[in-house]
């Protein structure tokens, strides 16, 4: 490694290191005093839930209670049945108070239960010091006001104790009604819910106090539930967080000193059951965590991470040795793109070491675990995206001198015989008859041409081919056969097998480059020889102009990065192949719809070397429709996804050693973002089911963490902003054309997904050939060639909307950057719209423009 690497990940550790230091810079607060007035105290466990009754046991109450004796003065409770009416005879042994609660709903019976439980243990014990009777009931609307009055009149008739009912400072002001039927005001000050920050939360909070001092004089106020989660959902601008809950009760605590607060913190332990019932924030509430252990510091400064130094080590360790790799094999790059790199690596890596801590302090449930699993899964894929795009992006840019040039033979070179295979199917007469008229052009001094017609059951198509061929003399032969199994692949074999005898390179059309190319071959462990395949109907249609621009990236961009590692990948048309590697290897694949591919990767395996020539020497035809578009690029798809089960030992294996290093990472590098499209395609079912999820539920069903939310946010734009840069720099493309390039490659984004997943759930697919030169569809045929993509578009939209129109005390951040990750999943969807109707309603290319010729490198080398 170049001592430049070194320096480059050297700073960008430093740079990472003090990021987390400047994100986790301490914050001094108020001390936590030596005695806490209250806390609501419910001793629910791991697994344990008042609902179906699943209740604590007196020895677990009475441990809870020793741990918070001598640190609490009083308790608040909220039921007195079976077990949790024992609390004030436990809490006696302890010395601590009792603020005796009694929970009413709409179950009649068990709040005529609940009442007598609590007259009765008030009367026996010493230690309860006031009733709480209800909690939030009139919030909830389970009884009236009228109906909890009456209960309350009847307890304050049976007890000494002063009698309440809690609920939040607002439902107070709203009725006076019930001020009437109570000692003193139990009221709920939780400004998270309210949307305030937790920077301002004690200011509003003490004003919210003031104010129900002004509405009722004379009457005593009692703070009967004050606090800040620690995880949860971010509420307008409340984010929910152990650092904002420290900050919260200890700056609490310094007011309510000060002011003369009765109050009780809101609450001793987290509670994971509620989770079920109020959303994921309810769980995390509690002063201890659930295995009752503190949750922050009393005393020190506050941090966000109290072990960030650890989390910043690891994350720079991951990236310095991630990088180290990438570097080890990308020496050719210059400070620029290992800058870029390390940029993104450093970057990444720091955020996948946050999320997953993120995700390790939350309470997993099984719905957690259905759901972080994937999730994470999902992060992962983004991140390995996310890394091979900046990989190519370094490469293509600023990866100079090439360490694999491009070679042209010099004049003089042998030329040995090629036999030139033309497999068809169902092909237009009058295109084969035209490219066969180019191949008896051919400047080259010995070849054959071997034309396969397969399955062709029309003879009006392949007649006139086979008489023209008759005509053009010995040197074509031509072939019908029907039936002949395995494709295009079926005939290639057919034709490999008839090939003449002397013939010592295979070639798959097209004209003019045999004399260039052929003689990459005279290296004998050189197999396959490359040109790009090039088009010459791109300025038929804004339609084709628009595939043109997008299958020219891959060109000039991808092929050019893989041919540093020997690793391109082969595509049939404009490539030669040596007749003896070919056989050796067992010829085409007729299992694989994508054969050239995978023939490619198998002579790769068997030690053979491949060159890539960025030059242009034959043009063929794009195809037609939006639809054919679509249909090609579903082949791909699938046959890629066949391609990495059938290879998946010599590309994932190390004790397989057919493939270099850079061979395997180029090949799953190159189909990775495939592989993403389909993994994206189930992300978005499910972020629909989601979405909709939230709008049905929204309390209880909370938007995903922002980090989740924000890679996919940051691929999409990494993406753009590659994609802009390449295509100016290298490809020569305007910004109309690299928009172009852009729509039509997200257009296709939903069909590469579904390719991917029946590819892995499936063995065999039909073939689908290109259709060439067929009359454009109807509107209604080029809007019903996106009918899917349509309604997926329409289906993100109509979620997004109705996550906008959330109540507002549900909105925030979260809720804003899930809004924007449904509105740029959808884009695919609204490409393929469009691109479709360009398609349907021929729209002319003269508004993209002419791109200009390849400018990936300059002039190729011609060899000595």
């Amino acid at each position: 490694m170049r001592a430049s690497s070194i320096v480059v990940a050297a700073v960008f550790a430093a740079l990472t290191f003090g990021l987390w230091a400047w994100l986790n810079r301490p914050s001094p607060e108020p001390p936590w005093p030596d005695h806490v007035q209250g806390m609501a105290f419910s001793p629910f466990g791991s697994g344990q839930d008042p609902v179906p009754q699943t209740l604590p046991t007196p020895e677990q109450i009475d441990a809870d209670l020793r741990l918070l004796a001598g640190k609490v003065t009083a308790v608040r409770t909220y039921s007195s049945l079976k077990s949790l009416g024992q609390i004030a005879d436990i809490a006696a042994r302890h010395q601590l108070k009792v603020a005796l609660g009694a929970w009413l709903d709409r179950q009649l019976a068990t709040n005529e239960a609940e009442i007598a439980a609590a007259i009765d243990i008030a009367n026996r014990h010493a230690n309860v010091i006031r009733l709480v009777i209800g909690n939030e009931v009139i919030l909830r609307n389970d009884l009236s006001v009228a109906e909890l009055s009456r209960q309350l009149d009847r307890v304050r008739d049976g007890v000494e104790q002063p009698v309440s009912t809690a609920e939040p400072w607002h439902v107070w002001i709203k009725h006076p009604e019930l001020v009437e039927h109570v000692d003193y005001l139990a009221v709920h000050m939780l400004p998270y819910w309210e949307g305030i920050p937790a920077e301002q939360a004690v200011d509003y909070l003490a004003m919210r106090v003031a104010e129900l001092e002004r509405a009722y004089p004379g009457k005593p106020i009692v703070i009967a539930e004050v606090g800040w989660p620690s995880d949860g959902r971010t509420r307008e601008a409340a984010v929910a967080s152990t650092s904002n809950e420290a900050m919260f009760l200890r700056r609490f605590l310094r007011r309510a000193r000060e002011e003369g607060y009765i109050y009780y913190l809101m609450e001793a332990f987290d509670q994971p059951w509620k989770a079920r019932y109020e959303g994921a924030v309810g769980a995390y509430w509690g002063v201890y965590d659930v295995d009752r252990e503190p949750k922050f510091a009393f005393v020190e400064p506050i941090v966000r991470i109290q072990q960030w130094q650890t989390l910043a080590s690891i994350s720079v360790v991951l990236a310095s040795i991630l990088l180290a790799l990438l570097y080890v094999h990308s020496r050719t790059l210059d400070a620029r793109g290992r800058s870029l790199l390390a940029i993104v690596v450093y970057a990444v890596t720091a955020g996948a070491v946050w999320i997953i801590y993120d995700y390790s302090q939350q309470y997993l449930t099984l719905r957690s675990v259905l759901i972080g699993g994937p999730l994470m899964l999902g992060m992962f894929v983004v991140i390995a995206v996310l890394i091979a795009e900046a990989h190519e992006w370094a490469e293509a840019h600023w990866a100079i001198p090439r360490r694999k040039p491009f070679v042209i033979a010099a004049a003089g070179a042998s030329l040995p015989k090629v036999s030139i295979h033309v497999p068809a199917y169902n092909e237009p007469p009058e295109m084969l008859i035209e490219t066969l008229d180019a191949l008896a052009r051919l400047d080259y001094p010995d070849y054959e041409v071997i034309v396969v017609d397969n399955n062709t059951r029309d003879e009006a198509v392949w007649r006139p081919v086979e008489q023209h061929c008759a005509r053009l003399g010995a040197r074509f032969r031509f072939f019908h056969v029907d039936p002949l199994p395995g494709f295009k692949s079926g005939a290639l074999n057919f034709a490999l097998a008839r090939a003449a005898p002397d013939a010592q390179v295979v070639a798959v059309i097209e004209p003019a480059w045999l004399r260039d190319l052929v003689p990459g071959l005279a290296e004998p462990n050189v197999a396959i020889v490359q040109a790009p395949q090039d088009y010459r109907d791109g300025g038929e249609s804004a339609f084709k102009a628009m595939c043109y621009a997008e299958y020219r990236g891959f060109f000039v961009i991808g092929m050019v990065t893989r041919n540093e590692r020997n690793a391109i990948i082969q595509h049939g048309t404009m490539t030669l192949v040596r007749r003896q590697a070919l056989q050796q290897v067992g010829g085409w694949a007729e299992w694989c719809i994508t054969e050239d591919a995978e023939l490619g990767l198998r002579l790769f395996e068997h030690g053979y070397e491949a060159q890539y020539l960025p030059q242009s020497y034959g043009r063929g035809l794009m195809p037609e429709t939006f639809m054919d578009y679509k249909k090609q690029r579903f082949r791909w798809a699938y046959g890629a996804v066949q391609i990495l089960r059938a290879h998946a030992r010599a590309l994932f294996s190390h004790s397989d050693e057919r493939l270099t290093r850079g061979q395997r990472y180029h090949f799953v590098a190159g189909w990775l973002p495939w592989l993403a499209d389909g993994l994206n395609l189930l992300f978005t079912i499910a972020a629909l089911a989601w979405s909709f999820a939230m709008i049905v539920a929204p309390h209880l069903i909370d938007p995903p963490l922002i980090m989740f939310s924000a890679l996919p946010l940051s691929l999409f734009t990494f993406k753009l902003v590659k994609l802009a840069h390449l295509y100016a720099a290298r490809v020569g493309a305007n910004i109309r054309q690299t928009l172009a390039a852009a729509l039509a490659g997200l257009a296709l984004s939903h069909t590469i997904g579904v390719a991917v997943v029946k590819a892995l759930f499936t063995r065999n697919q039909p073939f689908f050939r290109t259709p060439k030169s067929k009359r454009p569809h109807a509107l209604a045929e080029g809007i019903a060639a996106a009918r899917t993509e349509s309604l997926m578009l329409i289906a993100m939209v109509v979620a997004a909307v109705g996550l906008t129109r959330l109540p507002e005390e549900l909105k925030g951040p979260d809720v804003s950057v899930w809004v924007a990750v449904l509105l740029i999943q959808a884009v695919p969807y609204g490409a393929a719209v469009l691109v479709s109707l360009v398609s349907a309603l021929a729209v002319p290319a003269r508004w993209l423009g002419t791109l200009p010729q390849s400018r990936a490198e300059a002039r190729p080398t011609v060899s000595p």
